[in-house]
């Protein structure tokens, strides 16, 4: 039996019954909550190791459910929703979700998002983190305390708001970042012009990081949205 427990927040019934199949079938242990009240309280309760959440649920907004499991609980979550528009994707993530999977969606996609998220926990839980002193992915090396980066033996050498934000998305590795969270984190606001310069230091510092013919994909682009680091065997 997996030891992952999982907090499936659905009142759609068949919804929901494709869910704790999938889980079931795949030795995952569930609960589950069918409104946005319940769910706080079954997260309080038995701190589930993922969140699978609805948006639209009948008596609170699914983001209004994040928000306030995130005032207490950095517990990873995977919305899983209906809306489909760039905007709702922004909210739910902006306002502390994991990832976003819009309905309708396939059994081994959302296999695949909980298999990332397993991974991020295990890393947390390793202590592969910023709290380390180097940070490792694939080829790719943080060092902290010196400030430098490394691609396998070389030496990279990147501007200050590149390795702020390489920092921030190792960080966060598998988890989608939107473009007003990175903005925010590596200048402290959030203008039309600093997503634009965003793109142009994404582009540079991909340049460097997946520079070799054989290199890794290490940054995902989420058009619209933001970026994720993969994580890299």
């Amino acid at each position: 039996m997996n030891k992952t427990l999982i907090l499936v927040v659905e009142d759609d019934a068949p919804v929901c019954n494709l869910i704790t199949t999938t889980l079931k079938t795949h030795n995952y242990k569930y609960i589950v909550a069918a409104n946005g009240e319940n769910a706080i309280a079954e997260a309080s309760s038995h701190n589930p190791d993922i969140i699978l959440l609805d948006l639209g649920l009948p008596d609170i907004d699914g983001v209004e459910v994040i928000k306030r499991i995130r005032t207490w609980s950095n517990t990873p979550i995977i919305v899983i929703s209906a809306r489909s528009e760039d905007a709702d994707k922004i909210e739910a993530l902006d306002s502390g979700a994991d990832d976003y999977l819009t309905k309708p969606f396939s059994v081994e996609e959302l296999l695949a998002r909980l298999r990332v998220t397993q991974r991020r926990l295990v890393m947390i839980q390793s202590e592969v983190n910023v709290n380390q002193s180097v940070f490792t992915n694939g080829k790719l090396k943080i060092d902290y305390a010196a400030g430098c980066t490394y691609l396998g033996e070389n030496e990279l050498h990147l501007t200050p708001s590149e390795y702020k934000i390489l920092c921030l998305l190792a960080q966060n590795v598998g988890k989608v970042l939107t473009h007003t969270f990175i903005t925010q984190n590596v200048w402290g606001k959030s203008l039309e012009n600093d997503i634009a310069s965003l793109r142009v230091f994404m582009a540079t510092l991909r340049k460097k990081i997946e520079s070799e013919q054989d290199s890794s994909q290490y940054i995902q682009t989420h058009i619209g949205v933001g970026y994720r680091m993969l994580k890299v065997e």
